[in-house]
């Protein structure tokens, strides 16, 4: 069951207090220092990587690592020991994967959501209206493979819609397949909506009212391998933040 962010935020400041002198390098006063190693979501690239540069600043001698990939992919290696602090998930499913196996310390939170948006190249060659484009087998389709976050939602949100999609391609995460539609590959694709936003001009977003059927939760926790606790409870303690919250905001995400 996940929890709100006011009650991990307190959560996460017992942590501090209780390991405060368990980072991987001597701590500053504040008690965080040292490398934190992030496993998130591809969608939170472009968020997370800002916020990491905030959470540096804010606590000098603090280094955040990340890798970025899809949610399914990161909750195996982490169940197979690979080494990180924190995970950051586009989907309650391979959190709860990586909780049912023992690798949680502390209840996830829910920090921001998500939903789809068709991503068209500019100019939209394809002629794209909405989701029913996605039949049709003279237009070049790009999506994520089902057992990703976002694969999971786009079959959703098709079942949703009576829709049987004809995809010419399915990739491993979000970014690969904004790639296909950035490269001007395929003449549409179902990313999501901040994928769309970070993408700036070069692609072209359209809403479909399906997407509210298939809005991805969040959630984020400390792990329980971390070698550097006071740091992944300190990370985690800031995605909750009003500070992240606006990033968030800027990026299009909706508040859990």
């Amino acid at each position: 069951m996940m929890r709100s962010v006011g009650a991990v935020v307190a959560a996460g400041a017992v942590a501090l207090a209780a390991t405060g002198c368990g980072s991987d390098r001597a701590a500053p006063s504040d008690g965080v220092g040292g490398t934190v190693t992030v496993f998130a979501a591809a969608s939170l690239t472009e968020t997370f990587t800002a916020l990491g540069k905030r959470f540096e600043a804010a606590h000098p001698g603090t280094r955040v690592v990340f890798s970025f990939g899809a949610s399914s992919a990161l909750a195996q290696q982490i169940q197979q020991g690979a080494p990180a602090d924190v995970f950051a998930s586009a989907a309650p499913k391979n959190m709860q994967q990586v909780v049912d196996a023992g690798e949680v310390t502390a209840t996830p939170v829910t920090f921001v959501r998500n939903r789809l948006e068709i991503a068209v190249p500019p100019g939209n060659p394809g002629r794209i209206t909405g989701l029913t484009d996605f039949a049709n087998p003279d237009e070049k389709i790009a999506l994520c493979a089902e057992q990703v976050p976002c694969g999971a939602a786009a079959k959703t949100v098709f079942e949703a819609a009576g829709i049987t999609p004809r995809p010419d391609t399915r990739e491993a995460d979000v970014k690969a397949v904004l790639t296909k539609v950035t490269l001007g590959e395929v003449d549409a694709a179902l990313v999501y909506r901040t994928d769309v936003r970070a993408a700036g001009g070069k692609v072209t977003g359209i809403d479909f009212p399906e997407s509210a059927e298939a809005i991805n939760d969040y959630p984020i926790a400390p792990l329980a391998t971390a070698t550097n606790a006071a740091a992944a409870a300190a990370f985690v303690t800031f995605i909750g933040s009003a500070e992240a919250g606006a990033v968030f905001a800027q990026a299009g995400f909706e508040t859990p």
